[in-house]
C-alpha cells in the first residue's frame, strides 16, 4: 500500500489524532521521502546526545565541575 493510498484511507476513518497525523505526513512528505530513500541519517549525532544525557542524569545534584569533566565521554576536547 502506498503512502497516498494509507493518507487517503485515513482520512475518511474521521479520527481526530490520525487526521492529524496525516495532515502532519501531508506537511513533511518531502522529508518523509528523503528519510526512506536517502542512505544517510542522523545516528551517531543522536548516540552522542544520548551519551550527554546519561551523564546528565547521573551528575544531577553534584555541583563540581572537574567531576563533570571526568565523566566527559569526548575525553580529547578536554584541554
Amino acid at each position: 500500500m502506498g503512502c497516498y493510498t494509507f493518507r487517503e484511507k485515513a482520512s475518511k476513518l474521521k479520527i481526530r489524532k490520525i487526521d492529524k497525523f496525516v495532515s502532519g505526513l501531508k506537511r513533511d512528505m518531502q522529508a518523509v521521502r528523503n528519510a526512506i530513500v536517502s542512505e544517510y541519517n542522523n545516528g551517531l549525532a543522536e548516540g552522542s546526545v544520548n551519551k550527554l544525557k546519561v551523564i546528565k542524569r547521573k551528575m544531577y545534584g553534584r555541583n563540581k565541575f572537574e567531576m563533570l569533566r571526568q565523566k566527559d565521554p569526548f575525553p580529547e576536547n578536554n584541554g
